[in-house]
């Protein structure tokens, strides 16, 4: 029965090379359309190719370790679990930048020729991740005869690259972000992908290292870890193969009705964006859902029912999860209008309430959380917890497709607004762009919800490792891994914020010496040297990722071979309820911030340039490192911890 989830895979491959060389038709525009993309794409390749050899080192070294202490098939399988979660990584940053002209060109069609190929190209990266994902972990399962260890290495080496993506390119999109619009919008008065500003390029090029190979990697690492999850916990628990090899079956069915789903995007006759992607993942949600009923049946027999209705609350989850981010980062609610109508009175209003704008975000998600590990435990225990945390991430095909569509429009606004397109293409991509903010801060609340769950689960496995260790907040070794768990939550987004803000500092010095020192810039009659922007930026975002990315290895080293297992169990947990609920807070506020400004800019409470868009336009800078760095990079550090801790955990005393 194993064997079938190979068909969904190949189908899954099959339609993403279709798509591929679908979008390698498209026209890709004039020449200087072509350039510019050409410039991002290098610069794109230029910043993965080092981050790549960077993390390829220590790798390799801890790789070196695992096969000393784990042994060789664990080693090979956290290797194998880094190159894939790289690979997915190089083809969502390579199939966005290859897609952002040809968004541009097809807007000049109208909106759904835009929007469909945004998200055709974002499917790519979609269906790719998932259909990776489950074909190495089944892989593993199988080779290596369904040892539970090696799939742990294959989670861990998945979530390394996970980690220094997220880190890397959050550093390097956020400080060309930042340093960017520090210069060109407050100081020097230009529109936002203005090509006098030299930062322009950089900023483009982190949309895709940023929001396209980071989320990638990052949501393949959480699918990864997630069936490895539930397949641990089937052989903690039931015992049985069916048990063990159901979060597998639940994966392929889920790339079916993902596939299948993204035929559903169209366009109504309001011409509502995200209501054309959200028909999308409507349509994958009730097509899992008809998939897990026949598969549960199957496999469970008589006694499927607890078993399907968890899948079923995993599936619920993910449902209000969207609804619930949308709700906090969209421009029509209240939560994002609320901070443009602070903008107002100021700066400062503008970044407290959007502060209190995240802070607010925790607490409908925390409910909806604890409802489905309540609800899914009731029925079918930690298994059933397991299995809608299987089930939430299954459909990760339709949410990758819908977040890539995000950066994509991005940069295809910018190319828009560089090579000067008619005003008509610039309000598509305008509007593609803003819906994009959105579905990147859903696909983050979707990512760190299902990071929360799947935590649960190898806390769970973890304990159960521990089988003579009694976890209780009466052992003051547990009260102070709880308590070191939370300090490293935040200490972890400390280091992340200052290498932003460090970062943006070195491109602030370089675009202010570019308008000060190159003649004609401002007239637009000089060119700025991008590619010297673009060096700082790489360079300083390679140097400063790597410190936070050992923080977690280093950490529960320590915790666990000097406090022991009890203090380790505290700071798992503490990592997951402090990492879950500041992760939440950064995205929702960070993506509120920068919506408010485009709420301003659409003509509100004075519009461009008014004393209120100004203020919105440092709320956004503050929000960006939350949103798209410190925010994002907690989701790997919390799997990180506890795939460590089970890695280590028969060391313990």
């Amino acid at each position: 029965m194993l064997y079938i989830i190979f068909v969904p895979i190949a189908l899954a491959i099959i339609y993403s090379v279709a798509l591929a060389v679908w979008l390698k038709r498209q026209p890709s525009g004039s020449a200087d359309m072509v350039e510019i993309s050409k410039a991002i794409h290098e610069g794109s390749m230029a910043y993965l190719n080092r981050q790549y050899k960077a993390v390829a080192a220590v790798a390799i070294v801890l790789a070196a370790v695992i096969w000393l202490t784990l042994g060789w098939p664990t080693a090979i399988a956290f290797l194998v679990g880094g190159a894939t979660s790289a690979l997915t990584g190089y083809i969502g940053m390579n199939v966005a930048v290859r897609s952002n002209s040809k968004t541009t060109e097809a807007a000049k069609r109208g909106l759904f020729p835009a929007l469909s190929l945004a998200f055709r190209a974002g499917s790519v990266t979609g269906l790719l991740v998932t259909a990776l994902g489950l074909l190495v972990v089944s892989g593993a399962y199988l080779v290596f005869n369904g040892n539970i260890q090696t799939l742990v290495g294959l989670g861990f080496g998945a979530s390394l690259i996970s980690i220094f993506a997220r880190l890397g390119g959050g550093i390097y999109t956020k400080a060309a972000d930042v340093g960017t619009d520090l210069v060109g919008k407050v100081e020097a008065g230009i529109p936002e992908d203005d090509p006098r500003n030299p930062g322009v390029i950089a900023d483009n090029v982190g949309d895709n290292v940023g929001d396209c190979a980071g989320m990638a990697a990052d949501l393949f690492e959480t699918y990864a870890v997630t069936l490895t999850a539930g397949i641990l916990l089937g052989s903690l628990t039931l015992g049985l193969s069916g048990s063990i090899t159901f979060p597998l079956l639940l994966g392929g069915v889920s790339i079916i009705a993902s596939i299948l789903g993204t035929f559903f995007v169209r366009l109504s006759d309001n011409n509502s964006i995200m209501g054309a992607l959200y028909k999308g993942l409507v349509a994958s949600l009730i097509l899992a859902a008809i998939g897990f009923y026949f598969v549960s049946s199957y496999v469970f027999g008589a006694s499927y029912l607890n078993i399907f209705l968890s899948a079923l609350i995993g599936l619920a989850v993910t449902g209000l999860m969207v609804v619930i981010t949308d709700y906090y980062t969209a421009k029509r609610f209240r939560p994002v209008q609320s901070v443009a109508e602070a903008s107002k009175f100021g700066h400062g209003t503008n970044v407290i309430i959007g502060l209190s704008v995240g802070m607010e975000s925790t607490l409908l998600p925390a409910i909806v959380i604890v409802l489905g590990i309540l609800g899914s435990f009731a029925l079918a225990g930690m298994y059933g917890v397991a299995i809608a945390s299987v089930a939430m991430l299954s459909v990760a095909g339709i949410i990758v497709s819908i977040d890539s569509f995000g950066p994509i429009t991005d940069n295809a606004g910018g190319i828009a607004e560089m090579t000067k397109q008619p005003e008509q293409v610039r309000e598509i991509t305008d509007s593609l762009d803003a819906v994009g903010n959105t579905t990147k801060a859903v696909t983050k609340g979707y990512a760190i919800a299902s990071a929360g769950l799947a935590a649960v689960v190898l806390f769970s496995g973890y304990a159960g490792e521990t089988k003579n260790v009694l976890f209780s907040l009466s052992d003051p070794r547990v009260i102070v891994g709880l308590v070191l768990g939370a300090a490293m939550v935040y200490f972890f987004g400390a280091l992340i914020l200052r290498s932003v803000g460090r970062a943006a500092g070195a491109v602030v010095d370089e675009i202010r010496r570019q308008f000060r020192e190159i003649k004609g810039l401002m007239a637009g009659t000089a060119k700025p040297e991008y590619g010297r922007a673009v060096d700082i930026v790489t360079k300083a975002a390679i140097k400063e990722m790597i410190i936070p990315a050992l923080i977690p290895i280093v950490g529960v080293l320590l915790v666990g071979f000097i406090l022991g297992a009890e203090a380790l169990g505290g700071l798992l947990t503490g990592v997951i309820v402090g990492g879950l609920f500041m992760a939440l807070s950064m995205t929702a506020g960070g993506a509120a911030w920068d919506n408010a400004k485009k709420y301003i800019e659409g003509g509100h409470f004075g519009g461009k340039g008014s004393e209120a868009h100004k203020a919105a336009v440092t709320g956004d800078t503050v929000g960006d490192p939350y949103k798209d760095t410190a925010g994002p990079a907690i989701n790997p550090l919390i799997k990180v911890v506890n795939i460590i801790a089970l890695l280590i955990v028969k060391f313990l005393h």
